[in-house]
This record gives structure tokens, C-alpha cells and sequence, in this order.
């Protein structure tokens, strides 16, 4: 089968299209014929060497996934063969053919095409995660969402307003504005601007009060993270998911004392490998939002395994207005 494989960490030159021997499922594992996978930051820093888990070399990158089921191993009771599933997994997605545990599998609704199941894995789950499992969002509260027009701000802000939450979308051009807005945003605000440090709080003032908001979800860091921290409401939550710009910050404990301000991290595969269970009701409440129209996701571009340059470097050099997706046949 045809695979991208990765023998040396390093830039995404690096990646290289190559026929392996397919994978067979073991017991509790489902093989998935698949057709599609999303690429997300994480892949990039995984495919570099920077990743926090790193798997042997050589292999094979993706943590996203959308196919049919191929075969299942013994005990597997949640999916059967020939049944449409997204599925998310450490590495291994990016390759027609992917062996995941059955637990990390979900059939998808039956109106969602491959690219919508690859997109709407690991960032769906993500800010899932970060609002109502680590940030405890309520309907009526505000949320800020930092790169609100990447991956997983994009899901943040589909899946705040479908919890009943207000959104304020931080972003750095007038064409992530406008797909922000689209995707359902009540105010945008720009991180494009001199003097952020102060320009963003005023912003953020100016759209939603003094108050300022209840909730941050920061994917983004660095300069970004550092002045959001500033916007947030007395008794606010803080979601750190990454760091995409590249500069981990550092927080000054005396404001977040002052202001009761709880900062909080989000690593989304911990959960997928410590409560699978948790997964599975985030992912059941994910669909049913697709399924009612309030969350969609935007996949930008579709690119096949040959062009997985282009694809990687759009994620890389963060041009990705939603999501970027891998199909497997040409």
C-alpha cells in the first residue's frame, strides 16, 4: 500500500511517498480502508522531532482519519466491516491503509462526506475538550478564541456557540475575519496590530464590556496568549491547547491571583488513551451538533498523498482557513 513515511525527523522535505506493507488488526483492533486524513499543526511538529510523543522511525505521520472498515480483530463489537467511520490515532493516517484500537473509532452520520469525517476528528475533540470538560463553558458566557480561523479556533468557535456561549474570534488578517464571522462569530478582533498588548484587551472591551470574557481558548501562544491574558473577567478560564506562533509563554502568578483567574492545559490524546468513555460522549455530542447544522467543518483543500508537500505546508506556514485534508485515491 501506498503510505508517506518518515525515516529522519527534519522539515516536511523529509516526507516521503512510499509502498509499505499493509497492517493487519490485532485483537480490539479495527483495519480501515482510508480515504481520508487531515493534516493538523501537531503532524508538523511530530514529522520536525519537536512533538511531545514521538514514535520510532520509520513511520508513518496522521492523526486523523475517515474510511470504510476493512476488517475487524478479535472481540471488536463497537464497528463491523464495511461500516464509514472517523477514527483518530497517535500516527499511521496518512496511508491507505491504518489499523486503530476500536475504542478510537466512531461511525459517522450517514450525510457526512470522508474529508468532513477527517476534519472533524482531533480539533472537534480538542475544543470540545477545552470548553466544557476543562473550561466548564455555560450558555450565556463569552469566549475568546485566539487563531480563530485555523483548525482548532475555527472549532472552537462551531462548537461555543452550539454550547449557547457568545464568541469574540482573535485573528490576523481580514480574510481569517471573514471565515471567522461565517463560522458564526459575534465579534472579531486583530492580533495583526501594534502595541497588542494593550490594542487587544481594548478590543475585546469594546465588543463585550469591561468585564471583559469568561473563557480564553489559546492555540496560538507566545505575544498572543500574553495579551488575551489580559482581556479575561474575574473568576475567567484560560484553556491553553498550544502553541502555534512558537513561543511557549510564562504567566505572572500575581495577575492571576488578583483576578481569580484559573489557567488551565489541554493534552486531547491523554484522554483518548486514559478516558476513551469521555471521548465517545464528546465525539456522540460532536455528530449530533453536525447532525442539527451547528457545527460544520470547513475543509479548505483537498490535496492527494502525492501533493502531501503543498498540504503540509499550508498547516506549516499557517495559510490554513479551516482544514487541509490528504484524499487517498487520485
Amino acid at each position: 500500500m501506498r503510505a508517506l513515511v518518515v525515516s529522519e525527523h527534519g522539515p516536511i522535505e523529509n516526507v516521503a511517498l512510499a509502498d509499505v506493507p499493509a497492517p493487519h488488526p490485532g485483537p480490539g483492533e479495527v483495519l480501515i480502508d482510508v480515504r481520508a486524513a487531515s493534516v493538523n499543526f501537531p503532524d508538523i511538529l511530530v514529522i520536525n522531532g519537536t512533538y511531545q510523543k514521538l514514535p520510532a522511525r520509520p513511520f508513518v505521520p496522521g492523526k486523523d482519519l475517515s474510511g470504510v472498515v476493512a476488517a475487524v480483530g478479535e472481540g471488536v463489537t463497537l464497528v463491523k466491516a464495511g461500516e464509514r467511520v472517523m477514527a483518530q490515532t497517535e500516527h499511521g493516517a496518512y496511508a491507505e491503509r491504518c489499523v486503530v484500537p476500536e475504542q478510537n473509532c466512531f461511525a459517522m452520520p450517514a450525510r457526512m462526506s470522508f474529508e468532513e469525517g477527517a476534519a472533524m476528528g482531533l480539533v472537534y475533540l480538542t475544543a470540545h475538550f477545552a470548553l466544557v470538560e476543562r473550561a466548564g463553558c455555560k450558555a450565556g458566557e463569552t469566549v475568546l478564541v485566539t487563531g480563530a480561523a485555523g483548525g482548532v479556533g475555527l472549532a472552537a468557535v462551531q462548537v461555543a456557540k452550539a454550547l449557547g456561549a457568545g464568541v469574540v474570534a482573535a485573528v490576523s488578517s481580514a480574510e481569517k475575519a471573514a471565515v471567522a464571522k461565517a463560522s458564526g462569530a459575534d465579534h472579531v478582533v486583530r492580533t495583526d496590530v501594534p502595541d497588542l498588548r494593550e490594542a487587544l484587551r481594548r478590543e475585546v472591551f469594546d465588543a463585550v464590556g469591561r468585564r471583559g470574557v469568561d473563557i480564553v481558548v489559546d492555540p496560538v501562544g507566545g505575544d498572543v496568549f500574553d495579551a488575551s491574558l489580559r482581556a479575561v473577567a474575574w473568576c475567567g478560564r484560560v484553556v491553553i491547547v498550544g502553541f502555534a506562533a512558537g513561543r511557549i509563554p510564562e504567566v505572572k502568578a500575581g495577575l492571576i491571583l488578583v483576578k481569580n483567574i484559573s489557567v488551565i492545559g489541554l493534552q486531547i490524546s491523554d484522554y483518548r488513551d486514559r478516558e476513551p468513555a469521555k471521548v465517545r460522549r464528546a465525539q456522540a455530542e460532536l455528530c449530533a451538533f453536525y447532525e442539527q447544522g451547528k457545527v460544520q467543518p470547513r475543509v479548505m483543500a483537498r490535496f492527494p498523498l502525492r501533493e502531501h508537500g503543498a498540504a503540509l505546508a499550508a498547516v506549516r506556514d499557517r495559510k490554513a482557513l479551516g482544514k487541509v485534508v490528504l484524499v487517498m485515491q487520485d
